[in-house]
């Protein structure tokens, strides 16, 4: 399938390991023109090689550390430098944060913010130059814990606020040309994820999650929440705006 991407400018925030990286070599393997965001030189360096011999028409990057910046600034500067984006993927946040649910406010503000608001934040400055165009896609990497409610209450909860965002802002946006939407990706294992050393361990809590939570019977792979965001990008989703996507392995 011919996705319509070929030179597009994608600007993707969190793209140097994991379901970031995946994202990147989709984006390359569609000869797209990429910027890509991280905090770590060398591994933005190697994506960045990895990417050009994939196909990419070209990708730059910027060393950044979102939860440490002022990021609306920071979005300022990018199109300053790269000029407006056709395609702007947020794959910001986690689970790797306060799990105290009766912690105060700052524990919730920095679950909120590390898994919404600094993009929300980007999105204040990024997407009205794709209204006054006409066109862009704006795609946050949500989680299935958003509708599940399932583990750390803090992420869920700051990813159900995202999806919310998702909804509301993206029926406000899509008279205009710009499309909002999120990927809620299930279980994913890869290099230095949650789940590796578990299972690089054999350690039974492998099975006893899938078993129960895996109707799929097996974790996903960054490539697959990958492909989605490539068609969430095309023309092909065109009728998708404010859409929750899962990604998730039939998660129950």
């Amino acid at each position: 399938m011919d996705l319509g991407l070929n030179n597009k400018k994608i600007l993707i925030v969190g793209g140097s390991k994991g379901i970031g990286r995946g994202i990147v070599m989709g984006f390359a393997s569609e000869h797209c023109r990429i910027v890509t965001v991280a905090r770590t030189l060398e591994l933005l360096e190697e994506v960045a090689e990895e990417a050009l011999e994939k196909g990419a028409a070209s990708c730059e990057f910027e060393v950044k550390d979102i939860m440490e910046c002022d990021t609306k600034a920071f979005a300022r500067y990018l199109l300053d430098k790269y000029g407006v984006f056709d395609v702007v993927v947020h794959n910001v946040g986690g689970s790797l944060i306060s799990r105290d649910h009766l912690g105060g406010a700052e524990d919730w503000m920095y679950a909120l913010k590390f898994n919404a608001l600094a993009a929300v934040d980007m999105n204040s400055v990024l997407i009205p130059p794709m209204i006054e165009r006409g066109y862009g896609k704006v795609i946050h990497m949500s989680s299935i814990s958003a509708i599940m409610l399932r583990g750390n209450p803090l992420y869920a909860s700051a990813k159900a606020f995202l999806n919310a965002y998702i909804t509301t802002v993206g029926r406000q946006l899509a008279p205009t040309g710009v499309m909002l939407c999120s990927v809620m990706p299930g279980a994913v294992a890869f290099e230095g994820s949650y789940w590796d050393k578990f299972i690089k361990e054999g350690h039974p809590r492998v099975n006893d999650f899938l078993r129960h939570h895996q109707a799929i019977d097996r974790f996903g792979t960054p490539e697959e929440v990958a492909n989605t965001v490539l068609f969430l990008a095309s023309e092909k989703a065109s009728f998708m705006p404010a859409a929750n996507i899962p990604v998730d392995g039939a998660n129950m």
